[in-house]
């Protein structure tokens, strides 16, 4: 009991010290010892780094789920160290209530068979969408996680250590600077020697653990490019169904077809397939392809009177040979079908050059 007593008493000598200290040093009573400009720049970079990935860490949480309840709920489950639920999916939602409007409104129907296919491409979205999630969880947030509860849990505590370090060296010097016997003057000079030890010594340690920092940009670096992967899979998966479930539709009759005249759609083929058939469009022809096919120079085809649009790229295109229009993002062009041509594509002109175009690419405008 004494014991404690008397340990208790002691640290308690020593906060107040260490209070007085910073106080004074504060009010520029006192003197501070100042680190070197390098030990500075790994505090600042360290800073920065704990900063910066707090941020990112919660921004990707948001993108991956939007819902604020949900990330809480998430986040409980996870300090229990429990199972997060598995969750439906806002696509997979969106593809059940379509499969049971399609049961009720009549499956074999033009509508209900147009449900069906969407919901199912939907579902797929939506089961892309969970392996994004899953995959950026684990690759990108987690070790992003394990920084800020590890690594940099024992950078802030080696750095208190060395603020209280160099407090009690900053007291020891001012005390040493007050004493006056000879006595008091080795006493100060011997507890100063300690101090200026275990400073040197917990500087060192904190150093070392700042020079880490390094290595954790170079984890990060490669972790961001795990999750840059993953979600460019999950959007050219999202591409793939899209362009795919649009051809399923354009083979649908009476899909864009009603009492109204339909809709304008940039990826239609049975729209596109149409305004083909109304051009009449004689091509050259230069000689025959491998195939036996006559082979049509681009150069000498003359766009028609009739029949040309504008349109809008959607997407910057690279052209795959000589025979297609390279494309940038936002242009306007203008564009024209062929007798014969594949329903995907499409010839386009901007100036004097002209070229297959994929109509994918494309927002066709009136």
């Amino acid at each position: 009991m004494d014991f404690n007593m008397k340990k208790l008493a002691s640290d308690a000598g020593i906060f107040f010290t260490r209070a007085v200290q910073f106080t004074e040093e504060k009010f520029g009573q006192a003197e501070k010892t100042e680190l070197d400009a390098h030990f500075e720049n790994l505090l600042a970079r360290a800073d920065s780094t704990k900063n910066w990935t707090e941020k990112i860490l919660r921004q990707t949480e948001v993108l991956l789920q939007p819902n604020p309840s949900a990330r809480v709920e998430e986040f409980l489950y996870e300090k229990l160290d429990r199972k997060v639920p598995s969750r439906v999916t806002n696509g997979e939602l969106l593809a059940q209530y379509m499969s049971e409007a399609a049961n009720e409104l009549g499956p074999e129907t033009p509508y209900g068979k147009t449900l069906i296919k969407v919901g199912e491409t939907e579902k797929r979205l939506g089961a892309a969408e969970r392996d994004f999630i899953h995959s950026a969880s684990i690759n990108f947030l987690t070790p992003l996680r394990n920084f800020l509860e590890g690594d940099w849990r024992t950078i802030s505590k080696e750095r208190r250590i060395l603020q209280n370090r160099r407090l009690d060296l900053d007291a020891s010097k001012a005390r040493l600077k007050k004493a006056k016997a000879a006595e008091a003057k080795a006493a100060a000079e011997q507890e100063l020697r300690v101090a200026q030890t275990e400073f040197d010594r917990q500087a060192e340690v904190t150093r070392l653990l700042l020079e880490g920092i390094s290595s954790t940009h170079v984890n990060h670096l490669r972790c961001l490019q795990e999750f840059v992967e993953s979600q460019a899979t999950y959007y050219a998966q999202c591409y793939r169904h899209m362009l795919d479930l649009q051809k399923q539709l354009g083979r649908f009759p009476g899909t864009f077809v009603g009492n109204t005249e339909p809709a304008s759609s940039p990826l239609s083929s049975a729209s596109l397939a149409t305004a083909a058939a109304t051009i009449p469009v004689v091509p050259t022809v230069v000689g025959m392809s491998s195939t036996g096919e006559a082979a049509i120079s681009l150069d000498d085809v003359a766009p028609p009177a009739s029949g040309t649009r504008k349109a809008r790229v959607l997407y910057d295109y690279e052209a795959g040979d000589s025979s297609e229009l390279a494309l940038l993002a936002d242009e306007l062009i203008t564009v024209y079908s062929l007798p014969g041509m594949d329903p995907d594509w499409l010839i386009g002109e901007r100036g004097n050059r002209k070229g297959k175009v994929p109509v994918t690419y494309l927002e066709l405008l009136s």
